[in-house]
């Protein structure tokens, strides 16, 4: 079992041991006891479950070595004398000669520490020490930009208010104000009111008709939506033209007008069709799993319709207030931004329980999350519906002024200035942002800037930066408004002619932006398919489409139609 490999003999190991330690030579040892102590070494066929028990224990290992002289072991007093040599200095001589010819497991920093409190070592601190990256936390408790949810909070007390006041005065305009007041008033709420809640009755149903299809049919509906926007803007400006009133025409141009871009659009983006069908069909699986994934959008929505009702006969109420066409105004841009963070609401909802599943694999309910977008992550949704749809309309135009951008240097010089400005913009506030507002609880411009890092990280900004899922999401919208305005215009025209033009732009803009709120659904599962899967370091939930589309783009077979960058022409 064992194997000599050192001799040393007992009298001249105690003198060097009293020389070294200062203390004085022991009493000679009973007989028997100068024979030679042999100092062995474990075998290295010895099972590997005690080699891994003495590695563990350290230093406690050598101590508890066994010492044997041939088949008898040591005795007690012998073992004191051994004991002594382990409380010696690890830099003194006998300690190195001994070590070297014995081979026992290295003793573990904090063991020394503590069976020799008079020496100072130094330890190295192992891997497992180092300090190791720690993920972003998924349950953020803070609450992000809260100057920008101050400000909404103190807006919808504002508008309370004010609506509350304005639909006191119109009631009042019924009731105390002269004939002609009443008349006018009476005629509003007679041939104004039916006709906008109709339209906002139509517009949830189209909502949820256009969600619902193109969840189950999403291919399909992506080149419907593109075509079908066109021909019914197109429709419904033909419409307003053919009633021969001023107002009406020059809505009717703004309309055809719209369907003709429409239409170049849906031709410059047939080669992306392809690609955006996968990426929709594949972000679109996860929403079985969630059953009741769209409740937060009929909360929204039916808060949506009663807040509209109200809304309404404010309106009606301010044509007997002071300044009617200013206090109108204000009271569409807080329309406008109410409705535009209901949609973020459901934006960040629904991100986070998507985002959830595809970082952790966690099936969280949707309940919380949504408590969790109405509190937390308020804040941020405020203040990217404030700047996010701006940001992007401008970055549209830099877009377009780059395309047509020439060899004139003089006239053309801005369209580069403005690309770079807005590009740095669009940097700091986009809408990739809510993914990761929903995720990890960032400020907007903190959640915006990571996004838009990760897709430089990973390549992706190409990618991101051709998706059309947005554009659709809004000619969703558009359609929604258009069809309203074809069957409010010809309802009106038919009872009341001089409300044709107003309840026209107002019935597109209500359906507009009740349709939104819904399609915020698909929208953010696509925000949450490519940012996740920049994100995620194990990939195993995605397949290989966006892949495959970055080998597309790098060997040069497949090409970003719309410019990135900034052109720059080589004269000879």
């Amino acid at each position: 079992m064992f194997q000599a490999t050192n001799v040393i003999s007992l009298p001249t190991f105690v003198s060097e041991l009293s020389r070294d330690t200062g203390t004085p030579p022991p009493s000679p040892p009973p007989m028997g006891a100068g024979e030679p102590v042999v100092v062995e070494k474990e075998n290295e066929t010895i099972g590997g479950a005690k080699k891994e028990e003495d590695l563990e224990k350290g230093e406690v290992g050598v101590e508890e070595e066994r010492k044997v002289q041939g088949n008898d072991v040591v005795d007690d007093h012998e073992e004191s004398h051994l004991s002594g040599f382990h409380r010696l200095n690890p830099t003194n001589p006998l300690r190195i000669v001994i070590n070297s010819s014995t081979r026992v497991a290295t003793p573990s920093p904090a063991q020394s520490q503590s069976q020799h409190p008079h020496t100072h070592t130094r330890s190295t601190p192992t891997p497992l020490q180092q300090p190791q990256p720690q993920r972003a936390t998924l349950n953020s408790r803070s609450y992000t930009n809260r100057i920008s949810l101050f400000l909404f909070v103190l807006h919808i007390f504002l508008a309370v208010a004010l609506v509350c006041f304005l639909v006191f005065r119109g009631v009042q305009g019924l009731i105390q104000e002269s004939e002609s007041t009443r008349r006018k008033e009476k005629d509003v709420l007679k041939y104004f009111l039916p006709q906008v809640e109709a339209s906002s009755f139509m517009s949830i149903i189209l909502a949820f008709i256009w969600q619902g299809s193109i969840r189950k049919w999403p291919t399909l509906m992506l080149h419907f939506i593109l075509w079908f926007t066109f021909v019914i803007s197109l429709a419904a400006g033909v419409l307003l033209i053919c009633f021969q009133k001023p107002a009406t025409d020059g809505v009717g141009v703004c309309f055809i007008a719209f369907a003709i871009g429409n239409g170049l659009y849906a031709c410059w983006v047939s080669n992306r069709i392809k690609f955006c069908c996968k990426v929709l069909s594949q972000s679109l699986q996860p929403v079985s799993k969630f059953p009741d994934l769209n409740k937060p959008t009929y909360h929204v929505l039916g808060v949506g319709f009663l807040w509209i009702s109200l809304w309404i006969l404010a309106v009606i109420g301010a044509l007997n207030f002071y300044f009617p066409p200013l206090t109108i105004m204000a009271l569409v841009l807080s329309l406008a931004w109410t409705t535009e963070v209901m949609r973020n609401v459901v934006n960040i909802t629904v991100s986070r329980v998507i985002a959830l599943y595809y970082l952790r694999g966690i099936q969280s309910t949707t309940k919380f999350c949504f408590l969790r977008a109405l509190t937390r992550n308020l804040g941020s949704a405020c203040l990217g519906s404030l700047f996010v749809p701006a940001i992007e309309a401008l970055r549209i135009v830099a877009r377009g002024l780059n395309l047509l951008e020439g060899e004139d240097e003089f006239m053309f010089c801005c369209a580069r200035c403005c690309l770079r400005v807005m590009d740095s913009i669009f940097r700091n506030g986009n809408s990739w942002a809510y993914v990761q507002i929903a995720a990890y609880g960032k400020g907007f411009v903190n959640a915006s800037r990571d996004t838009w890092a990760l897709f430089e990280k990973e390549d992706m900004v190409s990618i991101v930066d051709s998706d059309i899922t947005s554009s659709i999401c809004f000619l969703t919208g558009v359609c929604s408004g258009s069809i309203c305005v074809i069957v409010v215009a010809a309802w009106t025209h038919k009872v009341h002619q001089t409300f044709t033009a107003t309840l026209s732009l107002l019935t597109f803009f209500i359906g507009y932006l009740l349709t939104r709120i819904a399609m915020a659904v698909p929208h953010a599962c696509v925000s949450c398919y490519y940012v996740c899967y920049a994100e995620a370091s194990d990939k195993r939930l995605f397949d290989k489409t966006i892949k495959d589309r970055q080998d597309l783009l790098k060997s040069g077979r497949d090409v970003v139609p719309t410019p990135r960058g900034f052109r720059r022409y080589t004269r000879t």
